[in-house]
């Protein structure tokens, strides 16, 4: 079950390869993004001191009246991921010109998943491109 996408990502980036990873989110979190109050629109994914953390996603309270008054929507949250996958987005990720974009959050096996895209921008006339094939798949609806 599908429960954000970044519909931008695939406009903006040219998406080489995908890694999925768990999120480390507390209790309310989870019952806040399961019934889809999660945006990961605009949101991206920096390494810092060697560890994953997914910046700039936001996942509105569950209960506004009941969550502390510390609580941030916007705080970013810790990825998943084995040690080897790790040094594997930091070679790529700073070797060549990549980023890495948040694709989808979405729930497998009772666990909530990102997966992330190692992507390189798309230069102005690749994006004109994607605008075209899309204008060709879609059927006009004149007539």
């Amino acid at each position: 079950m599908d429960y954000a996408t970044n519909p931008k990502a695939h406009f903006d980036y040219e998406i080489l390869e995908t890694i999925e990873a768990g999120i480390v989110l507390e209790g309310h979190e989870v019952k806040s993004v399961k019934t889809g109050k999660v945006s990961i629109k605009g949101s991206y994914v920096k390494i810092l001191k060697e560890e994953p953390f997914l910046v700039g996603a936001t996942i509105s309270p569950y209960q506004p009246a009941n969550v502390s008054g510390n609580y941030d929507p916007q705080r970013s949250r810790k990825l998943l991921l084995s040690k080897k996958e790790i040094s594997n987005l930091i070679g790529t990720s700073q070797s060549h010109g990549t980023t890495l974009v948040p694709l989808k959050l979405y729930g497998k096996k009772g666990y909530i998943k990102l997966l992330v895209g190692i992507a390189r921008g798309k230069k102005k006339y690749d994006k004109r491109e994607t605008i075209k094939r899309k204008i060709r798949k879609e059927p006009n609806s004149e007539g």
